[in-house]
């Protein structure tokens, strides 16, 4: 161990001395992160990289490597030196990877030692993650080939390693849009919603040493209904049939169970007294498996799990989401993982836990990896800091347009290994499989596969995609408001909705379209919070079970994160806390006080005809215009119940309603219930009740305004007029009046009262 120590300090020693002498720098990007900084050339992201099966001995390659651009598919393999550096694992088009330009075509080179004292064992090399297509070489001799931009791949080299110094060399291919592979939100041509590629190597690079025999991989699932964790080893080598193992679970410092198995064959083991993994108490047992040939210790690995289980169930009323067997709402931020500096790799590991440990003080209890695949080690601190994790696979062909016809294969091979390279994760409670139909197809079949892989897990078809009946989840996407979704066989979401756009001065990538902009940062505050009361609202009465806001930061032009790009927080994150808490601990009711058209038709008088200016007042002679029955719109709009159609530009409504007692009840308690596409204003009894900007596809509350509420006439007729203006797309409008109360709902003797 001794002599391991030393070589390895040697070795550093060496590593840093040619770092200086090549004097790496980083380039400057529009916005840096302050991680940037703590970049050290000569110990790159030195954190062991796969905590949940962790060796003791192994070998960080990460650092400044040798580059140079390739030219096309067939080129001759390069001698010597390449021409440039780069800095490992940071992809070529990134600042901190001191190269910032695109090519779709790399060789990487650099040198390495084995330690004498990994003599007589087989050495592996090991690489997170290479986008998309590489070969490996080892002493320039070919040791095979990856396809797969996010997915760990792992080469025996022992039988091409000499004596002495060795060299690798990557060469990389990465068609990015001219190829249907998966590739989340990257492209050539950045703008919108659609952002830098991302080529080459971007994760850690890393050796290791195994025996002859060894732990290949394992499989666990939590059983908390049976209080028993259910492990299958998978042995390779010699002797792989022949070997058996023991496991040992520990909680803390205590073992609470040691078991005896073999390869390939699931053992279960109890787990007294369990303690379950939630967001509130992220418990995790530390597991370690001791592989042996006879009395021969052969293999060791270290890792953890944690004891919890995910579920739809029916509650009598709605299907929900269920964690360890209790409803829990979800709500968490849309996560891109994107970095000014790094792109798709944190600077440091540091970075990386920030922004999850920012998503927990946001008050979040669930995060939505957004059609990308991290690093194990983010996912080793959702665990630890407790976070569920919905799991998106990237998509191809996203958001361009010309896109190239799906590489089907290739995708159903890299959403296989999706699952099964992070199918022992506790925080990771769902599997994404589409999303908003980017290049969505055959839906059954992958759920059905997904299902049938990991029955532990859920499964959305398609968030905000196209909806075929199948999966545990019924997801919907809703700017700016949230939307409710209903089905009686699936548990329902909002997989996007929010997007509201903030500018902090300084900190903006560049300025791009966004769902809303506000430039007022109490407006702002507002109107988050009020969509986390129309959530809590969605929970109680609509049976929704999770939302996903757009998003925890700012991505390029993008600028409706919580913080900017560069990870500075845009407004007070306790308000933030309280209003995400609200969703998940209060129970809000909202009750018709006069009904919508959602389920019952009631005649609204309309024109489509610009109207005279005291069209609002309520003294209004409006006997000239039509009756028609609500909704009034276009078939084609989402979540529109069309009974009169509307296809002009703008239509103008009015409807005379009567209210009851209203001393009954805090007045300020009354909503507007409305489904709006596009804008549309307000009036009650003449008086301004609402603007509301945008659309939804969905019936959403809105406040009334002071004003509006002071011209409320209990007892008698109000008249409520609407104008609604279409832009593009769908079109509808329909309103009603509802009152919102918390805990309880109100009484049907105080709704008798109000409705007359």
């Amino acid at each position: 161990m001794k002599s391991f120590k030393l070589i390895a300090l040697f070795l550093l020693l060496v590593t840093q001395f040619q770092v200086k002498a090549q004097k790496w720098e980083p380039k400057q990007a529009p916005l840096m992160t302050r991680f940037a900084k703590d970049v050290d050339p000569t110990n790159v992201l030195p954190e062991y990289p796969r905590p949940q099966m962790a060796r003791e001995k192994w070998m960080n390659l990460n650092g400044l490597w040798q580059y140079q651009p390739g030219t096309w598919a067939n080129e001759p393999y390069p001698q010597g030196k390449l021409a440039k550096n780069i800095l490992v694992p940071f992809a070529v088009e990134s600042a901190l990877s001191g190269v910032m330009e695109h090519h779709e075509r790399l060789w990487y080179r650099r040198t390495f030692i084995v330690p004498a004292d990994w003599n007589g064992q087989r050495v592996l090399l090991n690489f997170g993650a290479v986008d998309y297509e590489c070969e490996v070489f080892i002493n320039d001799k070919n040791v095979g080939r990856h396809q797969g931009g996010y997915d760990p791949f792992t080469f025996d080299i022992t039988d091409y390693l000499t004596k002495g110094e060795q060299t690798i060399t990557v060469k990389v291919y990465d068609p990015t849009v001219s190829g249907g592979f998966p590739r989340g939100k990257q492209t050539l041509n950045p703008e919108g919603i659609m952002y830098t590629s991302i080529t080459g190597i971007w994760q850690t690079v890393w050796l290791e040493p195994v025996s002859q025999t060894r732990i290949a991989n394992f499989k666990i699932t939590p059983d908390i209904d049976k209080s028993v964790l259910k492990l299958t080893v998978f042995a390779l080598g010699e002797k792989e049939r022949d070997c058996e193992y023991t496991a040992q679970v520990k909680d803390g410092n205590q073992v609470i169970a040691t078991v005896k198995g073999k390869s390939l064959y699931e053992i279960a083991i109890p787990i007294k007294n369990q303690k379950l993994w939630s967001p509130d108490s992220p418990f995790l047992y530390d597991l370690t498996i001791t592989m042996s040939d006879g009395n021969k210790i052969v293999d060791k690995v270290d890792g953890y799990f944690g004891m919890r289980k995910i579920s739809v169930e029916f509650d009598g009323q709605f299907k929900r989401m269920y964690l360890n067997n209790k409803f829990l709402f979800q709500i968490g931020p849309l996560d891109q993982g994107f970095w000014p500096d790094g792109l798709y790799t944190a600077p440091t590991d540091a970075a990386l836990k920030y922004d999850l440990e920012m998503t927990k003080a946001f008050g979040f209890n669930m995060v939505r990896k957004h059609i990308k695949v991290e690093p194990y080690r983010w996912y080793y601190w959702a665990d630890k800091l407790g976070l569920m994790i919905w799991q998106d696979m990237p998509s191809p062909n996203s958001y361009t347009a010309n896109t190239p016809p799906v590489e089907k294969e290739a995708f159903k091979k890299e959403l296989v290994r999706l699952v099964e390279t992070h199918w022992n994760i506790p925080s990771i409670v769902m599997w994404v499989i589409f999303n908003e139909e980017q290049a969505q197809h055959d839906t059954k079949e992958y759920c059905a596969m997904v299902k049938g892989l990991d029955p532990s897990r859920l499964v959305n078809q398609a968030s905000g995609g196209r909806h075929e009946g199948v999966g545990d989840v019924l997801d919907y996407h809703s700017y700016p408001p949230p939307a409710c979704p209903s089905s009686p066989y699936q548990a329902t979401a909002c997989g996007e909705y929010g997007g509201i756009g903030y500018i902090v001065p300084g900190h903006i990538w560049k300025v791009g379209p966004t769902y809303i902009m506000l430039d007022d940062k109490e407006k702002y505050m507002k109107l988050y919070d009020d969509f986390s009361t129309m959530l809590a609202g969605y929970k109680t009465t609509g049976g929704l079970s999770a939302a996903v806001y757009t998003e925890i930061t700012d991505v390029e032009v993008e600028l409706n994160g919580l913080m900017t790009y560069d990870r500075i927080p845009k407004a007070d994150v306790k308000r933030f806390y309280a209003s995400n808490r609200k969703a998940i601990e209060d129970n809000l009711y909202f009750q018709e006080i006069y009904p919508s058209s959602e389920v019952k038709a009631h005649n609204w008088q309309y024109t489509i005809s610009t109207p005279a200016k005291d069209w609002m007042k309520k003294e209004f002679d409006a006997t000239s215009w039509k009756t028609g029955e609500a909704g009034f719109g276009t078939a084609s709009t989402p979540g529109a119940v069309v009974r009169t159609e509307w296809n002009t530009s703008d239509i103008w409504l009015r409807q005379e309603i009567k209210l009851g007692d209203l001393s009954a009840i805090n007045v300020n308690d009354l909503l507007l219930n409305m489904h709006h596409d596009d804008e549309c204003e307000v009036y009650i009894n003449g008086v301004e009740a609402a603007v509301i900007n945008g659309s939804t596809t969905s019936y959403v509350n809105f406040e009334i305004s002071a004003a509006a509420k002071k011209a409320l006439i209990s007892n008698g007729k109000n008249t409520i007029a609407i104008h609604c203006t279409q832009h593009r797309g769908g079109q509808f409008i329909d309103c009603g009046l509802s009152i919102k109360s918390i805990n309880k709902p109100l009484s049907d003797k105080v709704l008798n009262k109000l409705r007359k």
